[in-house]
């Protein structure tokens, strides 16, 4: 397995240090401390109100939630994740776990639930995440505008952004991520950088930089950016998590039939059986659910496929003489609303679940689903999606599996912080403005 190198510390002479974490919103947040304190909140932590989890993406909470006003956590910094943000004038950042004022972790604490489960498993996680967004402009009228021509990889998108998506691609390699490659893709203002596969942890936290990154440098450019799946119209952004499991090889790939391994069939049967519930975690927003329909780039039914892209779970192809290190799954359900600490937990999860009760998963399918008849697609045991936040919000309040790896407190937390979401949008759903979440992802 490949690791890549240890993170850097950057020891250049900061003045202040965000210390990020992520919300079960989604949302990316910090505190800014004094970089003289730096020490002290390494080896003390720095205390929070455990309030700030309840928030969903609105800044809205429930108020009859089982966070209150009066309880306080600590932000517990990795000091091996400090960077220096190239888009910040003399700040650092470091990732952070929450614990409990005694110092102990603090079960709905998402970063650390991820490096618990990771720990337990049998295989290591090897994982990229595959980000899409859109760089847009306001015009006179405050309206939002998409920043270039129409993609689809033509040139003349990576004209018009070049010294944008330049520095974007700089200011990643300078935080010590490895860009693979850029593309425009299919709709107006539609990008895609991809970074390299990390261990599972490292690759949650470099992700969190990278959407932090691309809407920092964007804002220096005088542009904006954002993840939203479904920004303008019929234009969509995905998160597409590409996976396998590593001991000293790739335990997906089989080297002796030179092909997927029985191992990697059983998590995938597990992913799409519990595809419903983990969809809540993966599609966390009721605007992610505008992205997710069948014969729209995106998934819409519960499948897989070799080299499919409207199946929910995707085999890509490899390189001639790369099979047994690129051998891996793709799951296309995602999109960036994520909290990515518990997404991949769950879809760890699901897929754990796959290999120890040994599934099979249905035939593969090699044709788009949604050309298929209602008949057609019921023979084969394919279903649709859930189609609202709120349908698989249900699915993950009665999953078993989920419900067990992710604990009661941290299950229940996250369904209070995304049925207040789910609420939001039903009581307003004739106002709701994308724009308002435009702003937050």
């Amino acid at each position: 397995m490949t690791t890549g190198d240890k993170v850097p510390t950057n020891d250049t002479n900061f003045d202040l240090v965000r210390l990020v974490f992520v919300t079960q919103s989604g949302a990316v947040r910090a505190h800014e401390i004094n970089a003289e304190k730096v020490d002290t909140a390494v080896e003390n932590g720095t205390p929070i109100s455990e309030l700030v989890q309840s928030y969903n993406a609105f800044g809205r909470r429930d108020k009859d939630g089982r966070l209150g006003a009066a309880g306080e956590v600590k932000l517990q910094p990795d000091p091996e994740t400090m960077r220096s943000l190239p888009y910040a004038e003399q700040t650092g950042c470091m990732l952070c776990n929450i614990e409990t004022l005694a110092g102990n972790p603090w079960p709905i604490d998402p970063r650390s639930s991820l490096q618990k489960f990771i720990s337990e498993m049998a295989y290591q996680p090897a994982v990229a995440f595959e980000s899409e967004f859109h760089l847009f402009t306001r015009d006179s009228d405050g309206e939002a505008q998409p920043l270039d021509t129409k993609g689809v990889y033509l040139t003349e998108s990576t004209r018009e952004t070049h010294e944008t998506i330049r520095r974007i691609v700089t200011a990643l390699e300078s935080q010590g991520l490895v860009v693979e490659k850029y593309y425009p893709e299919y709709a107006a203002g539609k990008h895609e950088v991809v970074i390299g596969h990390q261990p599972g942890l490292r690759a949650v936290d470099e992700h969190i930089l990278l959407r932090e990154t691309v809407k920092s440098v964007a804002r220096t450019d005088d542009f904006r950016a954002t993840f939203l799946p479904r920004p303008f119209g019929t234009a969509t952004n995905g998160c597409h998590i590409h996976l396998s499991l590593w001991d000293d090889a790739n335990r997906f790939y089989d080297s002796a039939k030179g092909e997927p391994s029985e191992l990697c069939e059983q998590f995938i049967a597990g992913i799409l059986t519990h595809a419903s519930a983990l969809l809540a975690l993966t599609a966390p927003t009721a605007n992610s659910y505008t992205r997710l329909r069948p014969q729209y780039g995106a998934a819409g039914f519960v499948c897989w496929g070799t080299g499919n892209r409207e199946a929910l779970v995707r085999i890509p192809a490899t390189q001639a003489g790369t099979e047994a290190q690129s051998t891996r799954i793709e799951f296309r359900g995602a999109d960036n609303t994520i909290n990515p600490y518990l997404a991949l937990i769950g879809l760890l999860a699901a897929g754990a679940d796959g290999i120890q009760r040994e599934l099979e998963p249905p035939k593969s399918v090699t044709v788009d689903p949604g050309t298929l008849s209602p008949t057609q697609r019921a023979e084969r045991g394919i279903e649709r999606l859930p189609q609202t936040l709120g349908a698989a919000l249900d699915a993950l309040a009665t999953n078993e599996t989920m419900r067990e790896v992710l604990g009661d407190e941290l299950l229940e937390t996250y369904l209070e912080v995304k049925r207040s979401h789910w609420d939001a949008f039903t009581e307003s759903a004739r106002s709701w403005n994308r724009d308002r979440l435009r702003r937050i992802y």
